[in-house]
């Protein structure tokens, strides 16, 4: 009895401290060396990686997404963030738009919300039928299972927010120069709706969570442990292996010989820093 009551206490969740920008630093260079060797890995072996990122607004999806990219090749960590469909996507099957998104042999491809969009936005905001809705559930796992089987190594990852984190984040959106573009009117609208999207994200966990394509969920209430956590995450689930490289020695730089600095009048911009 004292065992496993020894054991609950050691697996309760801690409500530690934030970490310090330092400390962050720190942690998220360890990380970003790793998704270097994953970068290489995923070159030299022709691996397909998608990763999904889903949850309300103000949950931190861009922040994760360029703490996994801004220390790796664009060419290969290829990000995906879809405007409104056009009128001929609407036509066409729900899913169509994405699946040429998908990635190919060595690369990574970030979807900054996905084809969940019918499942959680789209439903809330009335851009779709519940019809609509429902089929997407039901052909949301097909898609998926062919994505899986065809060697696509499909990670899915919803960030969930407090209402109070929520509602702090977008208020700061207000008065910061640097993020009001990211608070949209529709942002505004879909503020108040937050049992409407409670409800439409359960159902998207319950038609969706399967063995072969499960959501993991991520507390996104602070952001940088966030951010390391699902970094953390991601490479524990891709098998990559660190792979042999030369060694780089710089070669010598060639002789001026008759090289001589024109005289030309160069446009320099203003030194104002």
């Amino acid at each position: 009895m004292a065992k496993g009551k020894k054991q609950a206490e050691q697996a309760a969740p801690v409500e530690d401290a934030r970490l310090t920008g330092k400390e962050y630093a720190k942690e998220l260079e360890k990380l970003h060396i790793e998704l270097v060797k994953l970068q290489l890995w995923v070159q030299k072996t022709g691996a397909k990686i998608c990763i999904v990122f889903e949850g309300r607004d103000g949950a931190g999806k861009g922040g994760a997404i360029k703490a996994i990219t801004e220390r790796v090749s664009p060419r290969v960590f290829r990000v995906m963030a879809l405007p409104a469909p056009t009128d001929r996507e609407k036509s066409q099957m729900y899913v169509q738009r994405y699946l040429p998104l998908l990635p190919a042999a060595g690369e990574i491809v970030i979807f900054d919300r996905s084809w969940y969009n019918r499942a959680g936005v789209e439903r809330v905001m009335g851009f779709c039928t519940e019809e609509q809705v429902e089929s997407f559930l039901r052909v949301a796992p097909l898609v998926e299972r062919g994505i899986v089987t065809s060697g696509i190594t499909l990670l899915k990852y919803w960030l969930e927010v407090s209402e109070e984190e929520q509602t702090r984040r977008l208020k700061g959106r207000i008065h910061d120069g640097r993020k009001i573009w990211k608070l949209s009117p529709m942002d505004l609208k879909s503020y108040s709706r937050w049992y409407d999207y409670s409800r439409a994200r359960d159902d998207m966990f319950k038609a969706t969570d399967t063995q072969f394509a499960p959501w993991s969920v991520v507390d996104s209430n602070d952001k940088r442990r966030a951010r390391l956590n699902i970094i953390a995450d991601l490479l524990s689930r891709i098998p990559y292996e660190e792979l042999d490289r030369p060694k780089v020695v710089l070669p010598k730089r060639q002789k001026r010989g008759d090289y001589r600095e024109p005289d030309y009048p160069f446009r320099f911009i203003p030194q104002k820093y």
